[in-house]
């Protein structure tokens, strides 16, 4: 009888293999839809609607030409707020001030870390450059030649550009003496306010207040590929770390604009109405992702998926338009900073959701000064 019941249920054929093989089906959904349907669907990345993390930012310029915000390969922020720079350590929270220049009447106007963290130049409103060694809190150089304010600095290895409102952009090496000549780059006809090197060091791309966007080697002093394209100041610059040339840039309030080339071949490639200025640009370093921050009218933040240019979130909590703009040193975290003095740090690239978020934002502002 135990045999009579395998062999009945061995060869039984199942109700799912009767409906596929029945014309007669009262469903209008197909086996195979069905089956589609009940599949599990994959997973869609959430990202937070909220801050992780506050700092109040007392002094924190609202300036569209300046870039007071940079986050280094070490985990630590530099910001500039007034006439002074501080540090903040996202290991430790622990906040140290690294110079003063109120007693020269002077302002911080640009901070940029060195590749491995250990330096940090400071432009200033007079239009010299310091560098210091973080480590020892020490100045190591003081770099004159601009003769305005220095509101843009890039480096490249040793090597540091600056461009500043005398519409120069100045290239030296930080560990020769400040009397050693220095490369001139000439062809703004206004103030540079925006400067990446590529990630191959091979390329040097400047925006400024002349609505050109130029593209430079390491050889010619003058530009290999110059665009026109954007009808206001060029500040947001950032080279893609996924594909070989591909550069991405945004125009202030008058242009509103993202636009993407190809600096291999110097064609224009896609272009999005944002709907405001278009201050920063940032890409992910894990996927073909890139975040945006904006001014007039909406001071939100945008994050893209390239090259489809969908928008994965939409950002807002700044009162004032989101000038700055830095990435953790881990890919996975950006800090904002705008004119309403604060510091607000955002999970946009996280791989996976982070604890933290689920903190309530009240308790964690903090003072960075």
């Amino acid at each position: 009888m135990k045999l009579i019941k395998i062999f009945f249920y061995l060869y039984l054929p199942s109700l799912q293999d009767y409906n596929e093989q029945c014309p007669y089906s009262l469903s209008p959904v197909s086996i195979k839809s069905q089956k589609l349907l009940r599949s599990p669907r994959k997973a869609t990345r959430k990202i937070s609607k909220i801050p992780f993390k506050v700092l109040d930012a007392p002094e924190l310029q609202d300036d569209f030409y300046l870039n007071l915000v940079d986050w280094s390969a070490q985990n630590v922020l530099a910001v500039g707020l007034g006439s002074c720079v501080y540090l903040w350590s996202a290991c430790t929270s622990q906040v140290t001030r690294l110079c003063d220049l109120s007693s020269d009447s002077n302002t911080i106007t640009s901070v940029s870390w060195s590749e491995r963290g250990h330096q940090l130049a400071v432009g200033t409103q007079h239009g010299y450059v310091t560098v210091w060694d973080v480590a020892a809190s020490k100045q190591v150089n003081k770099l004159q030649g601009h003769s305005a304010r220095v509101g843009a600095l890039a480096w490249n290895g040793d090597v540091l550009s600056s461009g500043s409102r005398d519409r120069l952009i100045m290239q030296r090496d930080t560990r020769t003496p400040a009397q050693v000549s220095e490369r001139r780059l000439a062809g703004h006809r206004q103030e540079v306010c925006g400067l990446k090197w590529s990630p191959d060091n091979q390329y040097l791309a400047s925006g400024g207040n002349d609505n050109r966007l130029y593209v430079w080697n390491q050889h010619s002093s003058s530009p290999v590929h110059s665009y026109s394209e954007h009808m206001a100041a060029v500040k947001a610059i950032a080279w893609s770390p996924h594909h070989h040339g591909l550069l991405a840039s945004g125009g202030g309030t008058a242009d509103r604009c993202i636009r993407f080339w190809n600096t291999l071949t110097g064609q224009p490639m896609q272009c999005v109405d944002t709907g405001s200025q278009v201050c920063n640009l940032a890409w992910s370093k894990h996927s073909s992702e890139l975040v945006s921050t904006h001014g007039y009218s909406q001071n939100q933040i945008l994050v893209w998926k390239y090259p489809s240019l969908t928008q994965v979130a939409k950002l807002t909590g700044h009162s004032y338009r989101v000038l700055y703009l830095a990435l953790s040193p881990d890919g996975e975290a950006i800090v904002t900073g705008a004119g309403d003095e604060t510091l607000r740090f955002w999970n946009v690239f996280s791989k996976a959701r982070s604890q933290k978020e689920n903190k309530s934002v009240l308790n964690l502002f903090t003072n960075i000064r």
